[in-house]
């Protein structure tokens, strides 16, 4: 398919950079909700469901005959990333404070709504095709929460797909991979408690300060012992606090987190009991009380064999090169709830060799691959609802 029949290509590329400018965070996704309900409008989609997950909208394109054809899911991502965004020469750049899109979901928004287009230009013959604009992708939540939507339930796709435009594989590239395309990982949260005194006289508290330490130290030293796992495991400390700044008063309370990551989701909830275990066993060397919270969780998105066929088979229809990954990719994405229901597949799309890489802060999604993830997207659709 020609990239021409794509109507208003910049209409479209106006409307990414709309996008760009006025981003919102993970589940407060409202006016970037209103602004893709009133593009899908021109579209004349069969029916469009709005808040589900919160802030998420489902335009439906139905066939002739939706019932006697599968359904199709493409989804794309509705939210931005709390980082300052550093790119001063762009005539769009961030309006909001600290809020910017620094992973291209302004850009994937975009390609669904060239899919709109196309699926408006050239209705298919049967079966149904969805097209989900998804809320809080960034924090794990989204996807779980539009999948307990029984709107959505309803509707039961037979196949679900999704991209993401890729920093430093070359444009248009079409990246894939068998089985994990994207790591298992959550975030984790130890509260420890004493109980605070005068620092005059600390030993009539209980500060955490000391298990902290070695339980930053415990955990460095657990992701070292590689034999643990089977594949790559990962795990980084990314914040820790003791008490207040008070100069005066021994703390009693701390609190430490850590990302834990790997490639194997069984190895991922290996990793959390292990830490949960040296958690558990310092508190209790220290006769601290303890809490731990495991928050944004994303399985890994594993893909289906069948549903990546069709992607590859889809790429040499459009004469795109294909590219298999050795290794699965170390971020995560919440497509994977998707895909651990659905039948489905994420793939990658190039978005330069020289493009700042993913939430950087002076990334900015290429506007070239608009036309391209859109096609790919309706070829798929003509290689499972034939016209």
């Amino acid at each position: 398919m020609e990239t021409s029949t794509l109507p208003d290509l910049s209409s479209l590329t106006a409307f990414r950079q709309t996008l760009h400018r006025y981003p919102e965070l993970s589940g407060a996704e409202e006016a970037t909700a209103a602004r893709i309900l009133e593009q899908l409008q021109q579209y004349k989609p069969t029916n469009i469901l709005t808040q589900l997950g919160g802030t998420g909208l489902v335009a439906v394109f139905e066939g002739d005959a939706p019932e006697n054809g599968p359904t199709i899911l493409f989804r794309s991502e509705l939210d931005a990333l709390p980082i300052s965004e550093d790119n001063p020469d762009l005539a769009y750049t961030s309006a909001v404070k600290d809020v910017a899109h620094l992973c291209g979901h302004d850009g994937h928004m975009a390609i669904l709504l060239g899919l709109a287009s196309l699926l408006h230009k050239y209705k298919p013959a049967r079966g149904r095709v969805l097209l989900l604009f998804q809320p809080a992708e960034e924090t794990g939540a989204g996807a779980r929460d539009v999948l307990q939507d029984e709107r959505l339930l309803a509707l039961q796709p037979d196949f679900v797909f999704a991209l993401h435009n890729l920093p430093g594989w070359p444009l248009h590239q079409v990246v894939v991979r068998e089985q994990v395309f994207a790591s298992a990982s959550t975030g984790m949260i130890v509260e420890l408690q004493g109980y605070p005194s005068h620092a005059a006289e600390p030993e009539n508290g209980l500060n955490p300060g000391e298990a902290m330490a070695e339980i930053i130290l415990s955990f460095n030293d657990l992701i070292r012992q590689k034999t643990h796992f089977e594949d790559l495991t990962l795990l980084t400390v990314v914040h820790a606090r003791l008490g207040e700044v008070a100069f005066g008063t021994n703390p009693g309370y701390g609190t430490v987190m850590a990302t834990l990551r790997s490639y194997l989701s069984a190895d991922l909830q290996k990793l959390k009991t292990l830490t949960e275990e040296q958690v558990q066993r310092i508190s209790q060397k220290y006769n601290l009380k303890y809490k731990i919270n495991f928050v944004e969780e994303f399985p890994a998105t594993v893909n289906d064999g069948s549903a990546l066929e069709l992607v590859r088979q889809a790429a040499e229809e459009l004469g795109l090169d294909v590219q298999e990954t050795a290794q699965p990719f170390r971020w995560s994405e919440d497509f994977g709830h998707f895909t651990g229901k659905y039948k489905g597949a994420l793939f990658g799309l190039g978005a330069g060799t020289t493009q700042p890489q993913l939430h950087h802060a002076n990334y900015n999604f290429p506007d070239e691959l608009i036309p391209t993830g859109a096609t790919m997207f309706y070829q798929i659709v003509r290689q499972i609802i034939q016209p």
